[in-house]
């Protein structure tokens, strides 16, 4: 694993590969400026933001597997290792690099609205959409995908419900102050998700 420093440096985001990945045959409305789909674990920002992806025919980012693939480390590893002020400084990066771009979707990690410097380089080219679910939606959409608790670290060191109504109630009034627009995804299935959003694209360009 490559040593965790931030001295090290994250590569400069790709843009030309990201634009070349767009498909100018697509059938849904033509996006120019990202979308940016924030909440928390559980959300589904990584399967919504890959679905809507290949339907916007967009290049699809997550900030977190980008650390991930930089350093070679998991981010329970990176954070293990290093410490969550550690990892938060190398996401700060990878959103700036990031936001650089257009034409992407983008899902940050789940807390990274906890910095003011990260939202407003979200919102610059972006349209910031919080898939908003209740604790009990969330807990067992975890539980079903035990790979999603495994690989990200514990934020308090209590039990996954405990942990996941605590964090909520901090971080619910960040989503809320840094979204454009809210998709409660609570009962909804990932494809009912994804046709709201692009109800919403749809509408915000007065197709």
């Amino acid at each position: 694993m490559e040593d965790l420093n931030l001295g090290s440096g994250i590569p400069r985001f790709e843009m030309k590969k990201a634009l070349e990945s767009r498909n100018p045959r697509t059938l849904e409305p033509c996006i120019f400026m990202n979308i940016v789909l924030i909440g928390y674990r559980g959300a589904g920002k990584s399967t919504v933001g890959r679905m809507l992806a290949t339907r916007v025919g967009k290049k699809f980012v997550d900030s977190d597997d980008l650390v991930e693939e930089h350093l070679g480390a998991s981010i329970s590893e990176i954070v293990r290792s290093k410490g969550w002020k550690h990892f938060r400084a190398l996401e700060k990066r990878v959103i700036e690099e990031i936001c650089r771009g257009d034409h992407l979707i983008i899902a940050p990690g789940g807390g990274a609205v906890l910095d003011p410097a990260n939202v407003r380089a979200l919102k610059k080219n972006g349209l910031v959409i919080w898939l908003q679910a209740d604790g009990e939606a969330l807990h067992r959409r975890m539980v079903q995908d035990p790979g999603t608790t495994a690989s990200r670290p514990t934020l308090t060191g209590k039990g996954a419900l405990e942990e996941l109504e605590e964090v909520l109630a901090i971080r619910n009034p960040y989503y809320a102050q840094a979204a454009d627009v809210e998709v409660d995804t609570s009962t909804l299935a990932r494809e009912e998700v994804v046709e709201k959003i692009l109800s919403i694209i749809r509408e915000r360009r007065g197709a």
